[in-house]
């Protein structure tokens, strides 16, 4: 496994990052601590996760989750840089207007004390807030955020879906108030959405804050869809329509894929990974297979040649579309 620092601090995270959202909904249990224990053995230190994963069968559920293997003690938690966010709506006994989507600093460090508790810890390592809320001022959320910080609940703030003047307004209000700040930013990011370039990305290098990018394969269309419909493995109507829509591109990055003798998924995370900007990519596997699958990427290097050809392929925002063919 190779390790990097997150962002500008001192904290040393894996250049992949384990993403829990399955766990619960999609992954039992059961294989979820297979998945945790096994991502461990391989060297990843990197968890992220959020209060609100799991909704589909129960709030909380994915933090729950974590917790129970955490408690089974080992180094787990000493080992692992946990990362959970806060912003989602979240249910009470009472209906509560306070509950609802936002960062306010009682929703903040209520959502903390709760988060807390479902992971059976004593800190969080990096707290993130999911969403930007321009409802409440930035010195709001930042003030309660440096309160946790100064208990000692949390260790480090990172923002996720924040715009680039988000980042910036934030790090603005941190230095004015000698305040710790944001140290990293979870973006959606990956070859087939590069929107981030525009502005978030060149905030990130500006102000020192690691990104750390989510859907790495474009929801799946990175992953070899064309070979795996080939295949006959059915996709949802979603899906289909997204293929049929980016199919020129999709092909040539296949061909492309089969050139280099990699798998599709793997020259993805790997054309990540050779940004400087990144520090982790977030892997959400559902079993044991996908997440030992990803360790690939972290070998795969890529020439200027191949680089210069993704790029003909997926161009980066405000580039004119080039010829697939070469």
């Amino acid at each position: 496994m190779h390790y990097t620092h997150l962002g500008r601090s001192g904290l040393r995270v894996s250049r992949l990052c384990l993403g829990t959202m399955n766990f619960g909904t999609h992954t039992a249990e059961a294989d979820a601590f297979a998945i945790m224990d096994r991502a461990v053995e391989l060297g990843i230190n990197f968890f992220d996760t959020s209060n609100t994963y799991g909704r589909s069968v129960s709030l909380g559920l994915t933090e729950s989750i974590i917790g129970r293997w955490l408690a089974q003690g080992g180094g787990r938690r000493e080992y692992v840089v946990l990362a959970t966010k806060v912003y989602g709506q979240m249910s009470g006994q009472l209906p509560d207007p306070n509950l609802d989507r936002g960062l306010s600093a009682r929703k903040i460090i209520r959502g903390c004390e709760d988060s807390l508790r479902r992971l059976q810890t004593d800190r969080i390592d990096l707290y993130q807030m999911h969403h930007v809320d321009r409802t409440c001022p930035v010195e709001e959320w930042l003030d309660a955020m440096e309160t946790l910080r100064r208990q000692g609940k949390i260790y480090y703030v990172g923002s996720s879906n924040f715009a680039g003047w988000d980042i910036a307004a934030a790090a603005a209000t941190a230095q004015h108030t000698r305040q710790a700040g944001l140290v990293s930013e979870q973006s959606v990011y990956s070859l087939a959405n590069r929107t981030v370039e525009l502005e978030v990305l060149p905030a990130c290098r500006h102000f020192g804050l690691g990104v750390i990018p989510w859907s790495p394969l474009g929801g799946g269309l990175l992953g070899g869809v064309l070979a795996k419909a080939a295949a006959g493995r059915r996709a949802t109507a979603d899906m289909e329509q997204k293929v049929a829509r980016m199919r020129p591109q999709l092909e040539a990055y296949e061909k492309l894929c089969r050139e280099r003798d990699e798998k599709p998924a793997d020259i993805a995370l790997a054309w990540l990974l050779a940004n400087p900007a990144v520090t982790a990519p977030i892997i959400g596997p559902r079993t044991l297979e996908h997440l030992t699958g990803a360790l690939r990427a972290l070998e795969v290097k890529l020439g200027d040649d191949v680089m210069k050809k993704l790029d003909a392929i997926f161009p980066g925002p405000g580039e004119a579309p080039v010829a697939y063919a070469w």
